[in-house]
């Protein structure tokens, strides 16, 4: 149980009911609370995984309802593949492509012939049909380390904030 002093009281739930009650946010507690699977907390099957594909494809087909289950995985996948070639800002300048123009998806034409469309990934002239999803103490695994966030916020199933609240006192090397 938590003390009425600790860094979760003071900080991560004040944070999280700010996030509830003022921007709409929907908050879950993961530390100890995650149940994996399809049908678990938040979706995942596994810790490795940081898109939440059940948000997300359900996000994708509520802004883009003319998407068939190809495309709709065509889009996860894209969403979540990426070279080996490519550099880290590589990869992010591709991400955010798709989340600001759409994510590409191929569409065949009544002759027969495909086409490349973009499926909106994110309302951003209509904030409120989006899902806003804020979790708190979500574990990460990583090819070296498993690290835990303090919060990730979560926009249709993708992970676009991350807070990493700590004490003061200390040092930011030290805070994840």
């Amino acid at each position: 149980m938590a003390k009425d002093y600790s860094e979760d009281q003071l900080i991560q739930r004040s944070a999280a009911e700010l996030m509830e009650k003022e921007l709409g946010w929907t908050s879950v507690y993961a530390f100890d609370k995650e149940v994996l699977g399809t049908n678990g907390t938040l979706g995942r099957t596994s810790y490795y995984e940081v898109l939440l594909t059940g948000r997300f494809r359900k996000a994708l087909k509520t802004l883009n309802p003319w998407l068939t289950d190809k495309q709709l995985q065509e889009a996860t996948e894209r969403m979540t593949e990426h070279m080996s070639s490519q550099t880290l800002m590589q990869i992010n300048e591709q991400k955010y492509q798709y989340i600001k123009d759409g994510v590409p998806v191929t569409r065949v034409k009544p002759n027969g012939e495909t086409e490349e469309v973009r499926a909106k990934v994110i309302d951003f002239a209509s904030p409120e049909k989006n899902d806003f999803l804020c979790v708190r103490e979500m574990w990460v695994y990583g090819a070296l380390y498993h690290r835990r966030a303090d919060i990730v916020g979560f926009v249709n199933g993708l992970p676009l904030l991350f807070m990493e609240l700590k004490n003061h006192d200390v040092e930011v090397v030290d805070a994840f």
